[in-house]
């Protein structure tokens, strides 16, 4: 055989396995992209069209970097939608460089660490009563609740938002896609 068709052919094998791997793996389509569980929050949310303000966002605040580690994390993910319901120019405001330290908490304030399913968080609910109290990154206390068989969060202000997609589990945590920001006590 002739290098060249040896070269095409381990290509081709190379591919094959990519294919079926990527196959195996049970993935969640968010944003019309599939988030891979062997991928890493960041690695995962850079594909979602809609996750991209909150990418930009992370990417302002230096977390990048925080969210590829080991973690694990669990994040609830405000889609671009979420950040249309902020007051007009809040979203300007916290991306400027002088802001980096309301935007990093922000940010921090929809992270819990550990890996917490759907199901994580409603045996918590229902150990609590109805309600479960979880601690975020940034410090402050985050009310999981459900109403039905959907699963909302409380921030401290009375914020409400609506998990949309849940368990999209990655390499190092798990995403809930949120339809509202939450915000901490500032």
């Amino acid at each position: 055989m002739n290098n060249l068709l040896k070269v095409a052919i381990a290509a081709f094998v190379f591919l094959s396995a990519n294919v079926a791997f990527a196959q195996m793996e049970k993935t969640v389509e968010v944003g019309g992209a599939p988030m891979y569980p062997s991928k890493n929050i960041v690695e995962n949310a850079v594909n979602s069209a809609d996750h991209t303000t909150l990418v930009a966002a992370v990417k302002a605040a230096g977390l990048v970097e925080t969210l590829q580690t080991a973690g694990p994390f669990t994040v609830f993910a405000p889609d671009n939608a979420a950040f249309t319901k902020l007051p007009a120019g809040t979203v300007e405001t916290l991306l400027k460089p002088e802001n980096k330290g309301q935007l990093t908490a922000v940010l921090t304030y929809h992270v819990v660490a550990g890996k917490m399913g759907s199901k994580d968080i409603a045996d918590a609910i229902k150990k609590g009563n109805g309600k479960a109290v979880l601690t975020t990154v940034q410090g402050g206390k985050l009310t999981a609740w459900m109403k039905g068989k959907d699963l909302y969060i409380t921030d401290e202000n009375g914020g409400q938002s609506k998990v949309t997609i849940a368990d999209v589990w990655q390499s190092n945590g798990v995403i809930h896609t949120v339809d509202t920001v939450v915000l901490p006590k500032m």
